[in-house]
C-alpha cells in the first residue's frame, strides 16, 4: 500500500510541500482544507474541504485512511487544529511536524508594537491612528468593532462578515501584492497605521515595507506558541528530510 501523508492545508507552503509530494512514485497525499474561502488556490494530489469534528474525529479518519505521517501545515495562527493535530497524532502513534515558515523581524527603522491578541491590538489603535489599514483576517474582526470612531480600511478575498467595525471599507483583492502596491494603497487611504499579524514570509511582507518607508507604526500581533513537544520545520526542504526520518 502507497504511504499516505495527510497535509493540513492552507498555505503558500502547503500547496508547494503537496506539488513535491505528489510528484513522488508511490505517494499518496491529501491536503484537508477548513474550507474557509470558497475558491481556493488549485492544490496537487486529493483534496478534503471541512473540519474533522474536533480531536477524536482527526484520529479516527486517520486510521480509517491509514494516514503514515502527518504535516501541519496551517496558518500559525490556528491555534485549535494546531494543538488537536497534536494529539490526534500522539493518540493514533501517527508521526508529525509543523511546518512553520520564520517570523518577521523588526529593522532598525521599523516602528513596531508587538502585542499578544487582537483585543491588545485594539486597545492600543487610538494612540496611534484615526485611520487603520486591517490586514488581520476577515473572520476576526469583532475585537474592533467597538472602535467606532476610528476607519477602517479592510482587503480580503471575500467579504468579511459582521460584527466588524462601523467604519469600514473593505477592498476585494487576492495577493500576492508589490511593495509599490502597498505604498499607493497607504498613501491614497490617507493610512495612519497598520495592522498585522506576524504570519512571516515575503508572500505578505511588501506591506510591512511600504509602512517602513512612509514611517507609519505598525502594530504586530505575535505568533501563539506551539503546542510542548512537537517538532517544528521552517520550510519544504525540512519537511521532505523529516520525511526521509520517518519514513513508514
Amino acid at each position: 500500500m502507497a504511504p499516505h501523508i495527510l497535509i493540513l492545508g492552507g498555505t503558500t507552503e502547503a500547496r508547494e510541500l503537496a506539488a513535491v509530494l505528489t510528484a513522488r512514485p508511490g505517494v499518496r497525499v491529501t491536503t484537508s482544507l477548513a474550507g474557509r474561502v470558497t475558491r481556493p488556490g488549485a492544490v496537487a494530489g486529493e483534496v478534503r474541504i471541512g473540519g474533522f469534528g474536533g480531536v477524536a474525529g482527526l484520529a479516527d479518519w486517520m486510521r480509517e485512511e491509514h494516514v503514515d505521517a502527518l504535516v501541519d501545515a496551517t496558518n500559525p495562527f490556528a491555534r485549535a487544529i494546531t494543538a488537536h493535530a497534536a494529539r490526534a497524532a500522539a493518540a493514533t502513534g501517527v508521526p508529525s511536524v509543523v511546518l512553520r515558515r520564520p517570523g518577521w523581524r523588526p529593522g532598525p527603522r521599523d516602528r513596531w508594537h508587538p502585542v499578544d491578541s487582537l483585543d491588545e491590538a485594539a486597545e492600543l489603535l487610538p494612540s496611534l491612528g484615526r485611520r487603520v489599514f486591517l490586514t488581520t483576517g476577515r473572520m476576526e474582526l469583532a475585537a474592533f468593532a467597538h472602535l467606532t470612531e476610528l476607519h477602517f480600511v479592510i482587503r480580503s478575498v471575500e467579504l468579511p462578515g459582521p460584527p466588524m467595525p462601523p467604519h469600514t471599507e473593505v477592498l476585494l483583492a487576492r495577493g500576492p501584492f508589490t511593495v509599490a502596491d502597498e505604498s499607493t494603497l497607504l498613501y491614497d487611504h490617507c493610512i495612519d497605521v497598520l495592522v498585522t499579524k506576524d504570519s512571516g514570509g515575503a508572500a505578505t511582507s511588501a506591506k510591512l515595507t511600504a509602512a517602513r518607508e512612509l514611517a507609519l507604526p505598525v502594530v504586530v500581533v505575535r505568533r501563539p506558541p506551539l503546542p510542548d513537544g512537537v517538532t517544528c520545520v521552517q520550510d519544504v526542504a525540512g519537511v521532505q528530510r523529516w520525511l526521509e526520518l520517518n519514513s513508514p
